[in-house]
């Protein structure tokens, strides 16, 4: 598929369009936001032109979302369009809202969905949920800019998902890995013919190497998107997978020290934070909480499909202790809202283990005085909770005093990345 003018752009052409747009964004954000004016009352905008003016500013990070939203409900007051005025409103885990505007790819996602072979005419099963959080919206918005049909699919319903597939015969697939390879193992054992999916658009978790391979050997090619409900689109690869993702050409994208404002030199794996042109959310500075690095090889050389932008070294882990589980966040402010609701514990740690697609979530308790509970209610009161607070299914298990390591992690990472 031919490529697009913005997609074959010298380094130097992209950074003189992008700053040039910079100061009039930083303006916008300044006018037309509450918080960015609070924030940025000090600033003049005719002077932030340059990387290095940029990274004078401060950076917002994800995890300041909900706090800034309680403050100043729904947005924290960083959204530049009224709400009366939005398309749609979404809440994520955190909870943390976020806002759509008007426009059709307002998350812009179509580039990624092109980069992929999507185009017009393509049936895309769509299996992100439309249920509270905007994953499915964004791909789907993106896939309608393409022209191609969209099936709301949605999560669950593993043997209905694969008898649809049989019926309406999609050519693409959007959703995550995980549930990509369980609907056509559904397939496979019901002797339905799940074989019209030949491309697919993966997000909201690792697509590992064997993933990877066990789609190639079905036939399908299955390229990784790193977007989020707040700045949308980040990076995508092409169907040439070209190590890294190539950056969107719509952001400018920084790499800071973790949990901190400096930008680090390319190569380097730091904090991704990023700045939008988006007038509805105009966020300047956001500071994701996902770690990776500039591939310094995309300097010099461009992806095999043409594309000339820099590439990102996929996702290399968080800043913080957010973690991503079945393509919803889970936050320590999370672990202890959990803990807040059952004063019975005296100290809490989640830690997801497994393997990506089918990890499992523990939430490990440590008691003030496990001799005056009913642990067998205190158990299915603390399931309820975490389902409550974060969305997903857990399992509980009671530990000894003291069991629990004293390093300050509320959620601990240790599932295989093979």
């Amino acid at each position: 598929m031919a490529l697009d003018k913005l997609e074959t752009r010298t380094h130097e052409e992209r950074e003189i369009t992008l700053l040039q747009k910079l100061s009039a964004q930083v303006q916008y954000a300044k006018q037309n936001t509450d918080y960015f004016g609070r924030i940025l009352s000090h600033i003049d905008p005719s002077k932030i032109n340059t990387r290095a003016a940029l990274a004078e500013l401060p950076v917002t990070r994800k995890s300041e979302l909900s706090i800034e939203q309680k403050n100043l409900p729904p947005f924290g007051g960083m959204n530049g369009t009224p709400l009366h005025q939005l398309k749609r409103i979404f809440q994520s885990p955190g909870p943390i809202h976020e806002p759509q505007g008007a426009e059709l790819d307002s998350f812009r996602l179509a580039r990624a969905l092109r980069a992929a072979g999507f185009k017009a005419g393509d049936l895309v099963h769509n299996t992100f949920s439309y249920h509270f959080t905007p994953g499915a919206w964004m791909l789907e918005g993106g896939a309608h800019a393409l022209g191609c049909c969209v099936f709301p699919a949605g999560v669950g319903q593993t043997e209905l998902q694969a008898q649809t597939i049989a019926h309406l015969k999609p050519t693409a697939y959007t959703g995550t890995p995980s549930f990509l390879k369980i609907i056509l193992e559904k397939a496979d054992e019901l002797s339905l013919d799940s074989s019209s999916i030949i491309k697919a658009v993966v997000s909201g978790e690792a697509l590992t190497p064997s993933m990877r391979a066990w789609f190639k050997a079905r036939g399908i090619l299955v390229t990784s998107t790193y977007a989020t409900a707040d700045v949308g689109l980040i990076a995508y690869e092409s169907p040439d997978l070209a190590s890294g993702m190539i950056i969107d050409e719509e952001i400018i994208l920084e790499i800071v020290e973790p949990n901190g404002t400096k930008p680090l030199p390319i190569g380097e794996t730091g904090e991704v934070v990023i700045t939008v042109f988006d007038k509805d959310y105009p966020l300047i500075r956001f500071g994701t909480g996902d770690l990776s690095a500039i591939d310094p090889d995309s300097l010099t050389t461009p992806s095999p499909c043409g594309r000339s932008n820099l590439r990102i070294k996929g996702w290399l882990g968080r800043a913080d202790q957010t973690t991503k589980i079945k393509g919803m966040f889970v936050h320590p402010g999370q672990v202890q809202e959990i803990i807040k609701k059952h004063p019975e514990i005296s100290k809490a740690r989640v830690v997801v283990s497994g393997n990506i697609g089918n990890e499992e979530m523990t939430v490990y308790c440590e008691l003030k005085d496990a001799t005056t509970c009913d642990l067998t209610a205190l158990n299915a009161a603390i399931i309820q909770s975490t389902r409550e607070v974060t969305k997903l299914r857990a399992v509980v298990s009671f530990e000894n005093s003291d069991a629990l390591p004293m390093d300050g992690k509320l959620i601990e990472d240790a599932r295989t990345y093979a």
